[in-house]
């Protein structure tokens, strides 16, 4: 897993892959600087590495975290609060084993301050989405998706809140999915 901040969506794959059915688990978390989910993981007992990018480059470091995540025969790459854009040649070398979970209904409200966004632009509809990472933004494949009606009196906050708590729900069961569709082996390109 790739994180950057609190590691709430972290908290929810870890809570999932311990059932006894669950199709994959948490076996090593990438932070790029000091970040509350590296907590979460090593209480977990998950172990945990910062790569922290204004030391090194964004190349230098990508290549040390491509070289962590095959040393732990990593199959998946979950991106959870990642605040970094991915370079193409890392991107095509997990190709289709890259995942994150977007604050909005993809393909609406790409990038940045989705919720502030819509309600900005008036949305009734809004929630959250699990697509596979491409070199465009917010721009691959969607998994799954979760949505909630707006309400008149919201407020950013609240509506992240209420985002939030669907993307706890929505991550680990299209992450337990999409392992399991690798694991059987039905046809996803790019499959370890």
């Amino acid at each position: 897993m790739l994180i950057s901040g609190r590691g709430s969506n972290l908290h929810a794959l870890i809570e999932a892959a311990r059932k006894p059915s669950s199709p994959f688990s948490i076996v090593f978390v990438v932070a790029d600087r000091e970040a509350h989910g590296c907590q979460i993981a090593e209480k977990a007992g998950i172990p945990t590495q910062i790569v922290a990018y204004e030391k090194r480059g964004k190349k230098e470091a990508e290549q040390e975290i491509d070289r962590m995540l095959g040393e732990r025969a990593v199959e998946i790459v979950c991106l959870a609060g990642f605040k970094r854009l991915l370079s193409p040649w890392f991107v095509e070398r997990w190709r289709r084993r890259i995942l994150n979970i977007h604050p909005s209904l993809l393909p609406q409200l790409r990038g940045l301050a989705t919720h502030r966004r819509a309600l900005a632009e008036g949305h009734r509809q809004h929630g959250c989405s699990v697509h596979i990472v491409t070199e465009k933004l917010d721009a691959g494949e969607i998994l799954g998706q979760e949505k909630l009606s707006v309400k008149k009196d919201e407020s950013p906050e609240s509506l992240e809140a209420r985002v939030l708590a669907l993307e706890h729900q929505l991550y680990p069961r299209v992450l337990a999915d999409y392992a399991g569709s690798l694991v059987c082996g039905t046809g996803r390109e790019g499959g370890a």
